[in-house]
């Protein structure tokens, strides 16, 4: 029964993870009349992605609400949380100032006219995105999905197709199928290969007795990011400062939860009472092991650099997932990463 409430939780979980990245959604043009700077006694609204848990952006928000490091820097910030995607509807139309979305999110985006969002920090210097099979099925290499059933979640996605064409695989040779978001289609052996987000359904299959083979689209040299803050461009251009505090007081609780896994875990649990805490634990660890690269180590947790960007986006467009070339550039910017560090440490105040 304890199990049937979590996979319950981790389905509904797993549903809005792939509306975030995956399915694009109709947002409100922007329009919406003059953009005003924040006054100092004003709420700065962050919307999480979805409902409280232990996805690495949401953390760094709520450690800062609960560790004083907003009030620190003078910040009063209301932590709202998403029900089914509308927080991207609220951010364009002015409602809430920051949120949560992948990266390859961002850049199909902002490639739309009248869409200027811009990501202000990332949070995963690789994707979410992996792909598992049973041990017991002898599916060990990417040569061996020949001949078998693969279950995506919405299409087949630009990371499937470079995995494959990286490895010789003919696509034609593999039975591809909309799996939905039960992972109980592996289990089941309706697939043999499945699309799953690498903090959920391995988890959650593992706990059902089976072992799984892994393929992570970055080790076969395919470009991916994870989630990022993103905010308005308008926004970052009325109200800078107020964007750089939001920055550091959310990358000082990231490095917070790095260093204090339990005790953020904690944290959690008073923003998602009733989840279940191995679950959350296992969630966190993964986002945390991906938060981390070279580019990290040099300069800090939340850095990303131009050439990252500029590769995903080239990627996106040799898959067809961007519909027509734009300014890449417009999709992000370092200024306020760049603003929080000296030499790789966090400035504090």
């Amino acid at each position: 029964m304890r199990f049937k409430r979590l996979y319950c939780r981790v389905k509904s979980r797993l549903l809005v993870q792939a509306m975030l990245i995956i399915i694009p959604i109709v947002l409100l043009p922007l329009g919406c009349g003059e953009v005003t700077p924040l006054s100092e006694d004003e709420a700065l609204v962050f919307m999480a992605g979805y409902k409280p848990q232990a996805n690495l952006p949401f953390v760094a928000a709520y450690v800062a609400q609960e560790k004083g490091y907003f009030a620190e820097q003078n910040l009063t910030v209301d932590i709202r949380h998403a029900s089914s995607g509308e927080h991207l509807k609220l951010l364009t139309a002015g409602d809430v100032h920051f949120t949560t979305a992948a990266a390859t999110s961002v850049l199909k985006r902002r490639s739309e006219p009248n869409l200027p969002i811009v990501a202000v920090s990332l949070f995963g210097q690789y994707g979410q995105q992996t792909y598992v099979a049973l041990r017991t099925s002898n599916i060990e290499t990417l040569q061996d999905w020949k001949g078998k059933t693969f279950g995506y979640k919405i299409s087949p996605s630009p990371d499937y197709l470079a995995m494959l064409k990286t490895a010789g695989v003919d696509r034609a040779g593999i039975t591809e199928v909309n799996a939905g978001f039960d992972p109980r289609v592996l289990t089941e052996g309706r697939v043999d290969v499945l699309a799953v987000f690498k903090s959920n359904e391995p988890d959650t299959i593992r706990r059902l007795g089976f072992e799984l083979n892994q393929w992570d689209p970055e080790s076969y040299g395919v470009p991916s990011l994870g989630l990022t803050y993103i905010t308005r461009q308008e926004f970052v251009e009325t109200n800078p400062e107020l964007v750089q505090r939001f920055v550091k007081a959310t990358l000082r609780g990231l490095q917070f939860a790095v260093d204090n896994r339990d005790e953020a875990l904690e944290i959690v649990l008073k923003y998602a009472p009733g989840e279940d805490l191995d679950h959350q634990r296992f969630m966190l660890n993964s986002e945390i092991e991906d938060a981390r690269g070279l580019l990290t180590e040099t300069n800090g947790l939340g850095w990303m650099s131009d050439e990252q960007w500029e590769t995903l986006y080239k990627h996106l467009i040799e898959y067809g997932a961007i519909p027509s070339p734009f300014d890449y550039r417009t999709a992000f910017t370092n200024r306020f990463i760049e603003g929080a560090y000296d030499g790789g440490q966090l400035v504090w105040p």
